[in-house]
């Protein structure tokens, strides 16, 4: 398995993979993501064939500093059990700690015991039970 950061150069290489996302990724989506400072997306091949992605985003804060987001992690289906997600979610923590991030943090759903072991296997704790609450704007289309 390789692991690799992609960059802005790199849109090809997402847009190829669609099966590891929740929709198919637009070139345009794509492309501002990786153009995006403090963006990441690391994506795993296995015999050159796209295995599982994770993406990150650095969230700054004027009294906390700068922490890292780990915004989602997929692994195609005929790849998983096999270590992937641990490796990826692993990869990204490493770079949190290269781009100076004083931790990482994700949310999961209580119930996703596929997560909550990838999760916990990279070395994640639970520190909270929490509640997430969102926003959409009225008439906006969410694909």
């Amino acid at each position: 398995m390789d692991i690799r950061r992609l960059g802005p150069d790199d849109v090809d290489a997402v847009l190829a993979a669609p099966e590891l996302f929740d929709n198919p990724p637009t070139a345009e989506w794509t492309r501002r993501f990786l153009d995006s400072p403090g963006h990441h997306l690391l994506m795993a091949f296995v015999d050159a064939t796209a295995a599982g992605f994770v993406t990150g985003v650095e969230l700054t804060h004027p009294d906390k500093g700068t922490e890292l987001f780990l915004y989602e992690l997929g692994v195609d289906e005929g790849y998983r059990r096999r270590g992937i997600g641990r490796a990826l979610v692993s990869a990204l923590a490493d770079l949190a700690v290269e781009r100076g991030c004083y931790g990482m943090w994700v949310l999961t759903d209580a119930d996703n015991e596929a997560a909550l072991g990838t999760y916990r296997g990279a070395g994640g704790s639970q520190e909270s039970p929490n509640v997430m609450l969102t926003w959409e704007r009225p008439g906006a289309a969410s694909r």
